[in-house]
């Protein structure tokens, strides 16, 4: 697979990633931790080199990422994060410099290694001036702990203050063919300042594959039950979208998910997105996306026809929403 270069400080990885949350939390019930293990390994195999997890995610999800990759430790990038109270995204955030401190030892410790590749702030906190947490980055970078430095979900403004005290090698954040703020002041400015981009959910959370209808019913535990933008209603408003992405992918002989996933990678050199699954069969199927070779008229004509489409529905509940962009 091509390799992509985030930021200005050479950081290599493979132009697809794998997210790996959805393997033990979010996304309904828990996969089987033999099963996770090959998911990874088998992206490993394909051409996958860099791979994506969260303390947030569970304490099971770092521990099988580091055992489904300690095999290949030294081939493989792993970016974690850090940021909540104790670890959990529903108890708030918490950015102080001596959590992150704790939270690097302890992602060390579960992902089994010695140094994470890429660290994460996972949501800016108010509360701690994010140039203390560009610092406390330093410092661990410096005693050999951490290599980059990431942000997710970040501000212009957090985005450059941050990056003065500690250049920030690439931001996470959600970008795909149904979610494009990003481009309005996002991807300008990381391109002025040299900064990668990491787009999570480049699937629409699986809505662009084509697999998700009005009719689907997720589990209970499914996070997509609280989103506006899955509601039966929007789904249907929605379809339009995906029968737009079905045609073009007919044309090229290809899937909905490879054409989305072919469009984000044609934006940017230094943009690297991670989808996410738990079916060996839609790893092969994204991996595809990244050999999709996709013309300037060909995006164009994309883009034109998403233009005159409207999306239905927030993409997180009001109270998510307000840990975003600061």
């Amino acid at each position: 697979m091509e390799k992509r270069i985030l930021g200005t400080q050479g950081l290599e990885v493979s132009a697809l990633g794998l997210g790996c949350m959805g393997l033990s939390y979010a996304y309904g019930p828990v996969l089987d931790k033999q099963q996770a293990i090959k998911i990874i390994r088998e992206a490993y195999e394909q051409g996958i080199t860099f791979f994506d997890t969260a303390e947030a995610y569970g304490i099971a999800n770092e521990q099988l990422v580091g055992e489904a990759l300690n095999p290949f430790r030294k081939e493989v990038v792993i970016a974690t994060k850090f940021g909540f109270k104790g670890g959990d995204a529903t108890k708030g955030l918490d950015s102080r410099p001596e959590n992150i401190r704790a939270v690097a030892e302890e992602s060390l410790r579960r992902l089994n290694t010695d140094v994470i590749d890429l660290f994460y702030q996972h949501r800016v906190d108010p509360n701690v001036p994010i140039e203390d947490v560009a610092g406390t980055i330093k410092d661990l970078i410096q005693e050999g702990k951490v290599k980059y430095f990431g942000l997710s979900e970040a501000s212009v403004s957090s985005i450059k203050k941050a990056h003065a005290v500690q250049p920030v090698t690439a931001l996470q954040s959600e970008y795909s063919i149904w979610w494009r703020e990003p481009e309005l002041e996002i991807l300008p400015a990381l391109e002025a300042l040299g900064i990668g981009f990491v787009p999570f959910s480049p699937l629409g959370r699986g809505f662009l594959t084509g697999a998700i209808t009005e009719s689907t019913s997720f589990e209970s535990t499914d996070f997509r039950n609280t989103l506006p933008r899955f509601s039966e209603e929007n789904r249907k408003a929605n379809q339009k979208l995906v029968d737009l992405l079905a045609a073009i992918a007919s044309q090229k002989e290809a899937t909905p998910a490879q054409i989305a996933l072919g469009w984000l990678l044609a934006q940017k050199t230094w943009i690297a997105p991670i989808p996410g699954t738990t079916k060996s069969h839609r790893l092969t199927e994204n991996i595809g996306g990244a050999s999709i070779d996709l013309s300037s008229e060909d995006i164009k004509k994309i883009d034109d026809a998403f233009a005159q489409t409207t999306i239905q529905g927030d993409r997180y509940p009001a109270h998510l929403q307000k840990a975003v962009g600061k």
